[in-house]
């Protein structure tokens, strides 16, 4: 059994120069280190766990206590024959190392000098795409591992396709296993470019993709460069995974602000705290809100440090503005000159995420940014065969009437009605107010993740979600009631629930 070397300790005041630091020096500069955070997805076997536990191995980032662990769960359940089985450092769950394959996403988090890290290792198998999206969710770059002795093979294309459905921006082709191959450059050139044609009609562009020779078994341009690719030019892949500009990833352009709680400690303070979700706000600002329309600008923007001359994404802050305006939770304040689209209709890429199937004629919650309402699904256009591309339809034969109803880990485009208005943006533009899931009322389960393509005309819809009408008059309710009736309507809106209201 290969002996682990107990001098790569991750105690994080040792090494690299940390031993000379305060612990109050130290995580200070830890604070200040931006974050990056990643998936890995591959096939069974890639080595993706594997590659993981030696990621924080190289780097120094496990302790003495997780060492020992580790050497006795791979003399004992470990499947690496007589080296150290570094996946046990990933798959916590027993069924996980009863059968070495990862069913879980597992988080793990490390950091090195240069930047903080969140590793999400998610699964391989088909069965568990739903868990695959819920770690990328919010990952700003993904790893795809490709074993060098197999190519590039359906998972490979499935995980790649669910990334480009992310939208996530940064990829990084890990073929690993090139020991098993001799390191041989020309199976890696053939990798890569079976690769690229692969991704071109995806949302992935060339230029974001990195292509690193590896292997995680043995350590190979995982944290430093190897000798045994003296073809090979490139960075190992923490030296990527280090400087990788993340700072893009934002949209700057679009100012987004949703409204997740109204602050009124006193009579003289009123204000609108929530998270930037896109773009820029700064001090005197002329903002509108939404769905009133009506228009102010900015008086103060207030952070957890104090008051700011400006904002962006994904700062947490508190507005406050100069004219007294109704706006709530829910809403939205925005550029006057730069508003996102609103409507009830839309149509959407949905991962189905329930492991009860789609009930065609059942409500859902909304939940997309603060904003919750009333959803059903109009209609469902086509379904993705994640393995193929291929969609299917009961127009082009390939899908049967029965089959129409979405079950776990399908994804399909589809078009949704809602109870009230919402504002929105097509998720390939900005991913804060283009992202939505749908709950199911009754137990309260995610049922669904979605993406949103663009707003659907009312005449393009199967059917209307009609709203319920409380007609005041009709129902004798005197006109000194209107605002309290109006102000309980509002509170049921905020919970998803609209109501017409006549007067």
């Amino acid at each position: 059994m290969e002996e682990l070397d107990k001098n790569k300790s991750g105690n994080p005041m040792e090494g690299d120069g940390r031993g000379k630091m305060s612990i109050e020096e130290f995580l200070k500069n830890d604070e200040q280190k931006d974050l990056l955070r990643f998936l890995t997805a591959g096939s069974v076997d890639d080595g993706k766990s594997t590659l993981i536990g030696r990621l924080l191995f190289d780097s120094k980032k496990l302790y003495e206590d997780q060492l020992d662990a580790l050497e006795r769960d791979s003399k004992r359940v470990g499947n690496a024959g007589e080296h150290i089985d570094y996946a046990l450092l990933l798959d916590g769950l027993k069924a996980e190392r009863e059968q070495g394959i990862t069913i879980d996403v597992a988080y793990r988090y490390f950091s090195t000098n240069h930047r903080k890290f969140i590793i999400a290792d998610t699964p391989g198998h088909e069965q568990y795409t739903r868990n695959m999206i819920t770690g990328g969710s919010t990952a700003n770059l993904a790893v795809i591992l490709v074993d060098s002795r197999a190519g590039v093979i359906t998972q490979t294309r499935r995980h790649s396709y669910l990334v480009s459905l992310l939208g996530i921006k940064h990829v990084v082709l890990a073929v690993n296993k090139m020991d098993l191959v001799d390191f041989s450059k020309e199976v890696f050139d053939k990798i890569v470019s079976e690769y690229k044609a692969f991704i071109a009609p995806l949302n992935i562009p060339d230029v974001s993709v990195t292509c690193i020779p590896l292997s995680a078994l043995d350590g190979d341009n995982v944290v430093d460069r190897s000798d045994r690719t003296p073809w090979y030019d490139g960075p190992s892949l923490l030296e990527y995974l280090e400087n990788v500009h993340i700072g893009n990833d934002h949209n700057l352009n679009d100012f987004r602000f949703p409204v997740q709680y109204v602050l009124r400690p006193n009579l003289d303070f009123r204000g609108f705290c929530g998270k930037v979700a896109s773009g820029i706000i700064r001090k005197g600002d002329a903002v509108m809100a939404l769905p009133s329309g009506k228009k102010t600008h900015v008086k103060s923007i207030i952070t957890p440090d104090g008051e700011s001359d400006y904002a962006f994404p994904p700062m947490s802050i508190t507005l406050t503005l100069e004219d007294e305006i109704d706006v709530s939770r829910g809403e939205m304040l925005v550029h006057a000159d730069n508003v996102p689209m609103t409507g009830r209709n839309f149509e959407a890429m949905l991962v189905w995420m329930d492991e009860e199937k789609m009930d065609m004629e059942k409500s859902f919650f909304l939940k997309q940014t603060t904003n919750t309402s009333r959803t059903r699904v109009d209609s469902i256009k086509y379904k993705v065969d994640v393995n193929t591309m291929d969609h299917l339809s009961v127009e082009n034969g390939k899908l049967a009437k029965d089959d129409v109803p979405m079950q776990l880990n399908q994804i399909a485009h589809v078009v949704l009605s809602s109870s009230k208005e919402l504002f929105f943006d097509p998720y390939t533009k900005n991913k804060a107010t283009g992202a939505f899931i749908l709950i199911d009322p009754i137990t309260n389960n995610t049922s669904a993740a979605g993406m949103i393509i663009n707003r659907v005309e009312d005449k393009d819809m199967h059917t209307t979600m009609e709203l319920p009408v409380l007609d005041l008059p009709k129902l004798g309710i005197a006109p000194e009631h209107y605002a309290a009736i109006e102000t309980a309507v509002k509170d049921l809106e905020r919970q998803g629930y609209a109501i017409e209201i006549k007067k």
